[in-house]
């Protein structure tokens, strides 16, 4: 996918869209509530991951690629330059633009029941621009191999800032990686640097650097998607093709067969879900890892009724996520955090902008683990 950086240079082109972002089609939540009792911090701050009540995150924080980034989510329709453009605020997991009201993402809902959370993004800019990203450290063309550095860079951040307690605040870190990888995956396979064993460990040395630096933390790890789908986007966009070959060259590649990308994808899938179920990131109380797996199971991209691709999803390279697309995800990816593990959603519908964003239960009010998700009993606290 496209690499981007922030520079005086694109400020321009930042003042001409900027007028044109609330033109653009979005998803929110007016007046979005859940029972009372669910906005209410622990009587004491939890020593457990698995005792941690939305209303106890204090801290929100994010690693991956463009789609992180959000490159072109708030980009005019046919201007695919403003693609080199990081909307951070709109972006899915660790946005911070706007409210719930009219923009999903995870931290406009964490919002509601945290409404200290610091961390989120807000604005246009690259991942070293602090007053834009603040702990979003996503960076655009990244594969598994550079969130090792993201985390080293967050781990950083976080332990030198002075409103964070980084030993006792409860800390939220969204994860998404893998499109890159697979963009040059059709290079070597199974055989090479993109292979399941390698990415799989790229993964986990990113989120042992996170445990072994930050206590009190909670990995959310969102599942690959299967990108087949966007071979679905291509068919008869001849622009879209064309701009595809340039930023997924794998994806453009003949030889590498849609059941090929397919079983590809699912490789990663199947890793996600292999770290998650080794319990390796649950060895102590105060750290735990959850993939939120409902990208999984999808094949299709999002239609209109005439069964049409519906393009208001991604932003003008048919590729990155619009504004829309980031709250639509932002509201599956609440839905599926909100979902027991062993219960989650591996395949949602796209296409169906009627589904609600689901409150936590209140029966389990807490951010749902492994182990909370098997007896949530032995976990409750006041």
């Amino acid at each position: 996918m496209v690499t981007a950086r922030f520079s005086s240079a694109t400020v321009f082109l930042v003042l001409i869209v900027g007028t044109a972002l609330s033109a653009l089609p979005d998803l929110g939540y007016p007046g979005w509530q859940c029972d009372a009792s669910l906005y209410q911090k622990s009587k004491k701050v939890p020593t457990s991951a698995h005792s941690v009540r939305f209303a106890d995150i204090k801290v929100i924080g994010a690693l991956g690629d463009s789609l992180t980034a959000a490159n072109g989510a708030g980009a005019p329709k046919g201007d695919p330059l403003a693609v080199i453009l990081q909307y951070r605020g709109l972006a899915f997991q660790c946005g911070g633009d706007n409210t719930l009201d009219e923009h999903v993402t995870v931290a406009n809902v964490l919002k509601k029941f945290s409404p200290n959370l610091m961390g989120y993004s807000t604005g246009i800019g690259s991942a070293n621009v602090w007053e834009v990203s603040k702990l979003n450290q996503a960076v655009p063309g990244a594969e598994a191999s550079d969130i090792i550095t993201q985390a080293r860079a967050l781990v950083q951040i976080i332990q030198s800032h002075k409103e964070i307690d980084y030993k006792n605040d409860w800390k939220l870190v969204n994860v998404f990686i893998g499109a890159n990888d697979m963009c040059a995956y059709c290079n070597d396979g199974e055989n090479g640097g993109h292979s399941k064993a390698n990415w799989k460990q790229n993964v986990i040395t990113a989120i042992q650097i996170l445990k072994n630096n930050l206590p009190r933390t909670i990995v959310s790890m969102t599942g690959m998607f299967d990108m087949r789908m966007l071979r679905e986007i291509d068919h008869d966009k001849y622009f879209c093709d064309g701009l595809h070959t340039f930023e997924c060259p794998c994806e453009k590649n003949k030889a590498f067969t849609n059941d090929d990308i397919s079983a590809a994808c699912h490789r990663y899938m199947d890793a996600q879900l292999e770290i998650q179920s080794s319990g390796i990131f649950d060895s102590t109380d105060d750290f735990t890892f959850v993939v939120q797996p409902f990208f999984n199971g999808i094949v299709t991209p999002p239609l209109k009724p005439d069964g049409d691709v519906n393009l208001d999803w991604f932003a003008p390279d048919c590729f990155h996520f619009s504004k829309l697309g980031h709250a639509n995800v932002a509201k599956h990816l609440w839905n599926n955090i909100v979902q027991p593990v062993g219960s989650k959603n591996t395949i949602v519908n796209l296409s169906d902008p009627t589904i609600p964003l689901n409150c936590p239960d209140a029966s389990c009010p807490f951010f749902r683990t492994t182990k909370n998700s098997v007896d949530c009993s032995k976990y409750m606290t006041a």
